[in-house]
């Protein structure tokens, strides 16, 4: 596959796996990115402009769409709204794009023969009690419980639909939670970090309880590299390191190797339909396609992630302040909802 058109590049997890991809195979890339706030044209600077060429443009865009996939041998979309707190406040734009833009893509890779493969998320499969030991596989029901999470749901199921219904050649991968350079500071783990460098004291959901499995973005490039490579049509591939960790405990990882005390946080109100523990069961990918984590460590992985925001300040520096503000106003509105 000599030309991939990657959907949502300018992204966190869709950056990383385009610098993986020009690292590690001769592969031309092409990044089709709406550029939305999330994004950002930085996380791609340095690339080979002889394999890399940035659209931008939106996936509900039918005709940018057929424009460009019958260009490209396959299309990895990683294009999504993601954020479970926007979600709750403006659940619209999570239906028009995860949902109509996969719709989008996958008309086009049905008219035009193209190899698709699909990322999503351990979230669809909804949560599990923290003293539970299963874990998340291949087969488990689906149970979204956030906006977020039944758009992704229901892209998820739109690509099986069209896989069997019109037998288009589709793979698809659900991963745990990411972390690695290039993510939003709105997110769990760059907010706590930020906020150090910032000198403003991370912030902590509920009783820091819930539990995640974490995975670096380079492991999750890997994972998704070698589906691409070997994975079956039609089959889903469950991603993750083993990485289960509260978020309690991760935060005291950042706190002690960034020098902080153990208590140096400030809790703040749970949020609304707060899963509990996500766990994901990645024996498929690796006992079939061989695959392997690289970070298999949490403490090596958060100490390169923490390294990278220092060195990139530049990066992540004009994004804060607004995301810090918007954070004030969600939370002042829910607790003026509570009290009324």
């Amino acid at each position: 596959m000599k030309r991939i058109l990657v959907t949502g590049g300018a992204g966190f997890i869709g950056a990383n796996f385009v610098h993986h991809m020009i690292a590690h195979s001769d592969a031309e890339i092409t990044v089709l990115d709406k550029m939305s706030y999330a994004a950002n044209r930085a996380s791609l600077e340095g690339l080979d402009p002889k394999r890399f060429t940035l659209v931008q443009g939106d996936i509900c865009d039918y005709v940018l769409v057929n424009e460009l996939v019958p260009q490209h041998d396959a299309v990895i979309h990683f294009a999504a709204e993601t954020h479970n707190d926007n979600s709750l406040h403006d659940p619209r734009i999570f239906l028009k794009s995860n949902v109509m833009g996969t719709f989008e893509l996958l008309e086009a890779v049905r008219h035009h023969e193209v190899r698709l493969h699909h990322i999503s998320t351990d979230e669809v499969y909804g949560d599990l009690e923290l003293d539970d030991p299963q874990r998340f596989t291949e087969t488990t029901p689906y149970q979204p419980s956030s906006p977020y999470s039944a758009s992704k749901a229901s892209s998820d199921l739109l690509v099986k639909a069209w896989v069997r219904s019109f037998g288009i050649e589709a793979t698809l991968s659900n991963c745990s939670n990411n972390y690695g350079p290039f993510q939003h500071v709105e997110k769990f783990i760059p907010r706590q970090i930020t906020s150090i460098l910032s000198g403003l004291p991370p912030k902590l959901y509920g009783n820091g309880a819930n539990v995640r499995d974490w995975i670096h973005a380079s492991d999750h490039s890997s994972a998704v590299q070698r589906i691409l490579e070997a994975g079956e049509r039609g089959r889903t591939y469950l991603i993750g390191a083993d990485g289960e960790r509260s978020n309690r405990e991760v935060l005291g990882l950042i706190l002690e190797l960034m020098g902080r005390d153990a208590d140096d946080f400030e809790w703040v109100a749970d949020r609304a339909g707060h899963d509990l523990r996500y766990a994901i069961d990645a024996t498929v990918l690796r006992e079939e396609l061989g695959w392997r984590p690289q970070y298999t460590d949490l403490e090596r992985g958060l100490g390169a992630t923490i390294d990278w925001y220092r060195q990139h300040r530049s990066w992540w520096e004009p994004a804060k302040a607004r995301t810090e503000e918007r954070y004030r106003r969600q939370l002042s509105g829910e607790e003026a909802r509570m009290a009324s």
